[in-house]
């Protein structure tokens, strides 16, 4: 009988890991897309002439930074995922 409730226990553990896994996933991705919407706010503020360099490097600093702990892929699911404005797939020529 403690064969049926070891394995039991035994799943129970699985799910609840893959479970964490995912959790610990969707918050990198997250990170990764405030990180990358920071880089773009101080970009886009540089270039409109309200911005300094600075805030763009430490964006892009902080953006390796995240690249180097959970690898570029992370940002390109990200970048994907991101809530902001849909321009229908389409960039202008």
């Amino acid at each position: 009988m403690s064969s049926f409730f070891d394995k039991a226990k035994e799943q129970a553990q699985n799910a609840l890991n893959q479970g964490k896994e995912k959790i610990d996933e969707v918050q990198a991705q997250r990170e990764g897309g405030g990180l990358l919407r920071r880089l773009g706010v101080a970009y886009y503020n540089l270039s409109s002439g309200h911005g300094d360099e600075k805030a763009v490097q430490d964006a892009l600093d902080a953006v390796r930074a995240f690249a180097r702990e959970h690898g570029d892929d992370f940002l390109t699911k990200a970048a994907a995922s991101s809530s902001g404005p849909s321009w229908g797939g389409k960039h202008a020529a």
